[in-house]
C-alpha cells in the first residue's frame, strides 16, 4: 500500500499533487495550516484515505509530533511504500536585506528551509526503523540559483533546499539505502504567492512588473499540469538520487 505525506495541501500545487496521488491509488496524509475543501471527496471516490493534520511548519518544535501523527496512519495501514513531498514555503518577506526583521528571516526559513530538511531527516530514520523505501520531493525554485532584488531570504532559503538535498542523497547512496531525496522546480505557477509576488511595491522588488505581466500575458503554468509532472517523477522507477529536476524540461517549448 502506498503512502504519501504532502505539506501545504490546502491550495495551489500542494492540493493538485494530492488529488493526482489519489487518483493513483496512493493514500494521502496532508499537513496544512486550512483545510482542503475536496480532497476528502477526492479520496472517498478513489477508494483510498485522505488524512488531515493541522500544523504551522514555522513551529519547529512541533514536526517531530508531527511526523509521530503521520507514521501512526502509515503503520496503521501497512504501507509499503512512503512518499514525502515538502511543498509548503513562504514567499515574505519581499524586501530590501537590511530592512528584513530577524523575527520574519527566522520565520521564513523555519518554513522554507528546516522543516522541510526535519521532516525528510525525521522521515528517513522512521522509515528506516521499519523497513519501508522513501522518496522525499522538496519543492525548490529557479530562485535558488540566480540572485532576484528584493528576494534575498527566498533565493537563499532555496539555494540551501537544493544543496541539502544533493548532500542526502549522497549520505543515501553511501549507506546503500532504497532511499531516494530528489528536488523538483516548478518554475512559475499561477498560485497564491504569485499573488503576493505582484502586490509587493516596486521599491522592495524590483522585478514586480515582469511578474504582472505573467499574469497579463497568460504565462502562469497551471498547477494541475505541473502536478502531473511531479506524481510522474515520484512514480518513475528510475528517480535519480540527489536531482534537481525542472518542470521545463519536460514542457513542451511553448509552455516553458
Amino acid at each position: 500500500m502506498k503512502y504519501a505525506i504532502i505539506t501545504g495541501t490546502s491550495r495551489g500545487l500542494g492540493e493538485a499533487v494530492a488529488k493526482l496521488l489519489m487518483t493513483n491509488h496512493v493514500h494521502v496524509v496532508g499537513i496544512s495550516r486550512k483545510q482542503s475543501p475536496i480532497l476528502k471527496q477526492i479520496a472517498s471516490e478513489n477508494n483510498v484515505t485522505f488524512q488531515e493534520i493541522n500544523c504551522d511548519l514555522g513551529k519547529i518544535e512541533e514536526l517531530e509530533t508531527l511526523v509521530q501523527l503521520a507514521f501512526k496512519q502509515i503503520i496503521r495501514k501497512e504501507a509499503s511504500e512512503l512518499y514525502l513531498i515538502n511543498n509548503a514555503a513562504v514567499i515574505e518577506p519581499i524586501e530590501q536585506g537590511m530592512n528584513i526583521s530577524p523575527q520574519a528571516l527566522a520565520y521564513h526559513f523555519q518554513v522554507n528551509a528546516v522543516a522541510p530538511m526535519v521532516l525528510t531527516n525525521l522521515f528517513l530514520k522512521q522509515a528506516n526503523n521499519i523497513d519501508i523505501p522513501v522518496v522525499s520531493l522538496t519543492v525548490t525554485s529557479g530562485a535558488a540559483e540566480k540572485p532576484t532584488y528584493g528576494w534575498s531570504a527566498y533565493c537563499s532559503s532555496k539555494a540551501s533546499i537544493n544543496m541539502y538535498t544533493k548532500t542526502i542523497a549522497l549520505e543515501q547512496e553511501h549507506l546503500g539505502t532504497n532511499h531516494k531525496v530528489i528536488a523538483f522546480s516548478p518554475g512559475v505557477m499561477d498560485t497564491a504567492m504569485q499573488e503576493e509576488i505582484r502586490s509587493s511595491s516596486k521599491t522592495s522588488f524590483t522585478s514586480v512588473g515582469k511578474f504582472r505581466a505573467y499574469k497579463e500575458n497568460n504565462q502562469l503554468r497551471d498547477t494541475e499540469k505541473i502536478g502531473k509532472l511531479v506524481v510522474q517523477i515520484l512514480l518513475s522507477k528510475n528517480i535519480v538520487n540527489g536531482k534537481i529536476y525542472e518542470a521545463k524540461d519536460y514542457l513542451l517549448p511553448q509552455e516553458s
